[in-house]
């Protein structure tokens, strides 16, 4: 049995590896679906079960995890360690701390609301792609997991795979197209951090993040160890100008693609910033921090003005995601506790929001098969309950307060204010051009004219919809009006991840570590970087 410890003092907790349990589980109900047999439509009815009833399994042990997870804590909570390669000292370690376990829970969560999403809209090699879903769900929770580097690359990779064939089998007209531009730009990215976790493990001789996040690393060899980091990072959230690949990905996914690949895939880019970037490259980050604004705050105000334009609702808000992690990376590298915790509860918020309105988007399309904002109106006159939902969130997107989305931006812009007020003051008009365009949306569909009958005689939300939208509308109120429950769990690691930072600029890295392999000094001669001491 692998040994299981609390961080709470190093206290041993109940034997039980839930983290391992949780991550295993969706391939348990992969195996029973792969022994499904019988005629097509048999075999679709038994694997839609298997997939909901092994997430929901999933959902219920992160639910436990939560109730158990130690909120006063800044430690690694439900450790669990391994020899996985020995003799190359790498190991099978797991955790989870303030920062990581809300994405657990957000990724848990998300899978059986897209299982339920795809109930009656993918009626063609549904075992297959129920088989993706749960192989997907698996990574995700694995990548948030993972205390190995390796173990962390292994995962955050593997992700690519089912989500490619999310997007490649089961995609619109162009799917093909947007899942190799979907792939090969995040693959690229990632290429340049595996060298930079190899070069971090033969200058450190560890793959164990515990470690290295207390293992300082020369000032030159941070500055493009930060740079291979940051091109996967920013890649995956995307941050602009990498952002070309996610709205042709939106566009052409299934709508339960586009709610994991929104609610979940771009919250690794800024897990990777917090886990990697902030404390193991302090002096870096504070060296690129104001290209790192400058590039949010046009990634803010440059696609909220092409989400503008947009006649497609789907882009319309893979553009808006964009600009909403723009707040993210603001707010991370401010390096301050408000800045941090407001790009934390920001993914959490945006993972919740815009998965909601993809699945919004995906019941009107369902029932048009269209997305063109031009072909529907006045959908209050007979879809009223669908509107009051849609309105919800809608708002909860422009930052309402007493919605969720007004918390993370908050805090994002608090933590900007105080270290940028230049590039906060820019980062404030997103939050105007953010209203403009879903205001505008929100017209246009629900209360413009009536122009087509197809869309006047749709009917309301059906009981599987409201099972869909009730809890995410429900927990995105709840955070609004109750942030202090995650505020108060992610705090104390974040008090740590600050205190992380700021000791790496108060001179803590004092020696040079040379590389292992000669070639790459060599090859990338290092940057001379003035530091005031």
């Amino acid at each position: 049995m692998v040994h299981v410890q609390s961080g709470i003092a190093g206290v041993d907790m109940i034997d039980f590896p839930i983290l391992t349990l949780m991550t295993v589980l969706p391939l348990i109900g992969v195996l029973f679906i792969f022994l499904i047999r019988g005629d097509e439509e048999l075999v679709a009815h038994n694997a839609r079960f298997a997939a909901l009833y092994t997430s929901l399994f999933t959902f219920a042990l992160s639910v436990y995890m939560l109730g158990h997870f130690d909120g006063s804590s800044a430690d690694f909570q439900f450790v669990e360690k391994k020899e996985w390669l020995p003799s190359l000292g790498i190991f099978y370690h797991m955790g989870v701390d303030g920062i990581s376990v809300f994405f657990v829970a957000l990724s848990a969560f998300l899978t059986p609301l897209c299982i339920l999403a795809s109930w009656d809209s993918i009626k063609t090699r549904v075992k297959e792609y129920m088989i993706a879903f749960l192989v997907l769900e698996t990574f995700m929770i694995g990548t948030f997991c993972a205390l190995d580097t390796i173990l962390f690359y292994v995962f955050f990779e593997a992700v690519l795979i089912p989500m490619f064939l999310i997007i490649g089998v089961w995609g619109g007209e162009r799917r093909v197209y947007s899942a190799f531009k979907f792939f090969l730009y995040t693959l690229l990215g990632s290429v340049l951090m595996l060298l930079a976790l190899l070069t971090l493990y033969f200058q450190t001789g560890t793959t164990d993040i515990p470690t290295l996040l207390e293992s300082p690393v020369a000032r030159d060899m941070q500055m493009w160890l930060w740079l291979a980091f940051f091109a996967s990072f920013a890649v995956k959230m995307p941050m602009w100008p990498f952002h070309t690949w996610l709205p042709d990905a939106h566009v052409e996914a299934p709508t339960a693609g586009s709610v994991i690949l929104a609610g979940v895939l771009l919250k690794m880019g800024g897990y990777g910033f917090l886990r990697f970037s902030i404390p193991m490259f302090p002096e870096a980050s504070a060296y690129y921090a104001d290209f790192v604004y400058w590039l949010s705050v046009i990634a803010i105000i440059y696609t909220s003005l092409v989400a503008l334009v947009q006649e497609d609702m789907k882009k319309l808000i893979a553009y808006s995601s964009v600009a909403h992690m723009g707040f993210v990376t603001l707010g991370i590298f401010t390096g301050t506790i408000q800045g941090i915790e407001g790009g934390i509860f920001q993914m959490i918020s945006h993972g919740l929001i815009s998965a909601a309105l993809f699945l919004c988007v995906g019941i009107i399309y369902d029932r048009m098969h269209s997305r063109e904002i031009n072909r529907y109106g006045g959908l209050v006159k007979n879809m009223p309950k669908y509107a009051t939902l849609f309105m919800i969130l809608m708002l909860a997107s422009v930052g309402l307060p007493g919605t969720s989305g007004f918390v993370g931006e908050f805090l994002s812009l608090v933590g900007a204010f105080t270290v940028n007020t230049t590039a906060a003051l820019f980062a404030t008009t997103g939050v105007v051009l953010g209203a403009i365009y879903m205001l505008t949306l929100y017209r246009r569909v629900v209360f413009g004219p009536q122009e087509h009958e197809d869309a006047a005689n749709m009917p309301d939300l059906n009981w599987r919809e409201y099972s869909i939208l009730v809890p995410l509308v429900t927990l995105v109120l709840l955070l609004g009006i109750f942030p202090n429950f995650v505020i108060s769990r992610v705090a104390p690691s974040a008090d740590r991840l600050v205190s992380l930072y700021q000791s790496g600029l108060q001179g803590a890295v004092i020696q040079q570590i040379e590389p292992a392999a000669g070639f790459v000094a060599d090859l990338l001669p290092m940057p001379e970087v003035i530091v005031n001491e």
